[in-house]
């Protein structure tokens, strides 16, 4: 299938926890009112309007539970002072604006068979959250030596017309080796052939992340915040 890139507005990418849940993402998502997330065990993100009221987060609290962690990944939105902040943290969304290099071998499928070792692998390189369920959310390639599951990345947040690349890792012991760079490609690859186009998110000071993108075709779009609060 051709590689080429698909010519896709950008404006979902504002809101790609929303976009994705009442999409693509439908059929794994709770919801309450206006509020949403997804279910146990995929992921813990959280939509709400672009400009709540109180009845929003109102909503937003009993479909989460009493001290659950209402992740608001890059929403612009700021919760009521009762909601106590968990975490903070500056990124910056980044879209690929060009053709990718060739596919590149040596990577495989991953599927709910791999799931043990995938945790295994994010508990050590700790990309970010990976669940149980986490792998429904899209395709995720890997690369094994001698058994052993050492790199890996996979699909997200699907907003219409974009996939997100997420979970990139790679095994303490095997960093240094272009292994990342490897397994992006593929999940690229896999993205484009299927008439997406890929975009992603990284803390705005993991240079080496931003790098590693940048010389794979990523320019930065935007500037977020990445942010979750303690439900009342």
């Amino acid at each position: 299938m051709s590689t080429s890139l698909c010519d896709t507005g950008t404006n979902v990418l504002d809101d790609p926890v929303g976009h994705s849940l009442q999409t693509r993402h439908s059929h794994l998502a709770r919801r309450v009112g206006a509020a949403a997330t997804y279910q146990a065990g995929v992921a813990t993100f959280a939509s709400m309007p672009a400009t709540p009221g109180a009845a929003d987060w109102d909503d937003l609290a009993l479909l989460l539970g009493s001290g659950e962690l209402a992740d608001l990944f890059s929403a612009a939105v700021t919760p009521p002072p009762a909601w106590e902040p968990v975490f903070a943290l500056a990124g910056v969304q980044m879209i690929l604006d060009r053709n990718p290099p060739l596919p590149v071998t040596a990577v495989q499928r991953l599927g709910p068979a791999d799931v043990p070792d995938m945790l295994a692998l994010a508990g050590l390189a700790r990309p970010g959250p990976f669940w149980p369920r986490t792998i429904e959310l899209g395709a995720f390639h890997g690369v094994r030596e001698n058994g052993a599951l050492v790199a890996m990345a996979g699909e997200r947040l699907q907003p219409p017309g974009w996939t997100e690349i997420s979970t990139v890792c790679t095994a303490p012991g095997a960093r240094g080796r272009g292994l990342a760079a490897r397994v992006v490609q593929a999940a690229v690859h896999h993205v484009i052939a299927r008439g997406d186009r890929p975009f992603l998110h990284v803390a705005d000071d993991n240079d080496g992340a931003v790098r590693l993108y940048r010389r794979l075709g990523f320019t930065v779009r935007r500037q977020v915040r990445f942010h979750g609060y303690r439900v009342p």
